[in-house]
């Protein structure tokens, strides 16, 4: 054993006390990381919501006074950088079995009743949504849909959400639904569930569905 080490046992006051130092430490440099990441967050949804929201009626968001930096985005950028160069990545699809296979039916039925409507695949709530409660926007930034149909100019119009079997087995994951429900529901957007057993002929029919009662909101 080090005699250092040695030392420090037989002084247990001496042991306690660099102890104690050590743990200050870590919790400093915790929460100092924390707080990096959490301004990163608040930045970016300042950022956001300084766009203009499309909807009729709903104006520009007047965006909130510019957080003063705490860290220099550079030095963020180059640590970022510095972890990346060092590990190995891999390619992955975007979309599993259940949602390819969901994607290409839905285009097949857009492409027959509305050519100028489109899917796109696990879209992030935060692209989509604006709102100037700061805490509701981070509540939804990090969460994505499924499958996302725009119109013509990618405006989004319905959420489309693949549920496999036992997706509500969990409280959480209904949790995290809900969330996302309401979150769409308030910003006019829809949001429909698509069961794994649910066939092309009744996506196809729900599509229909869709198409129609948007002509007859526009008639």
């Amino acid at each position: 054993m080090p005699p250092e080490l040695t030392a420090l046992i037989d002084k247990p006051l001496l042991l306690a006390l660099v102890l104690g130092v050590g743990a200050a430490i870590g919790i400093t440099v915790e929460r100092t990381v924390e707080g990096w990441k959490r301004t990163e967050r608040r930045a970016r949804w300042r950022a956001r919501n300084g766009r203009q929201d499309w909807r009729a009626g709903r104006g520009k968001i007047t965006p909130l006074a510019p957080t003063p930096k705490s860290i220099d985005p550079i030095a963020t950028a180059a640590e970022q950088l510095r972890i990346v160069m060092t590990a190995d990545f891999a390619a992955r699809p975007l979309l599993n079995q259940g949602e390819r296979r969901l994607l290409s039916v839905l285009d097949k039925a857009l492409e027959d009743d509305s050519p100028r409507w489109r899917a796109m695949g696990q879209v992030s709530l935060g692209e989509i949504l604006g709102s100037a409660n700061e805490a509701a926007f981070l509540a939804v930034n990090s969460k994505r849909v499924d499958l996302l149909i725009v119109d013509a100019d990618c405006r989004p119009l319905h959420a489309i959400e693949m549920q496999g079997k036992g997706h509500h087995l969990s409280d959480n994951t209904a949790a995290r639904d809900a969330v996302k429900r309401e979150a769409l529901r308030r910003a006019g957007i829809g949001y429909v569930e698509v069961v794994s057993g649910d066939t092309p002929a009744e996506v196809r029919a729900m599509i229909r569905k869709l198409v129609e009662r948007a002509r007859a909101g526009q008639a």
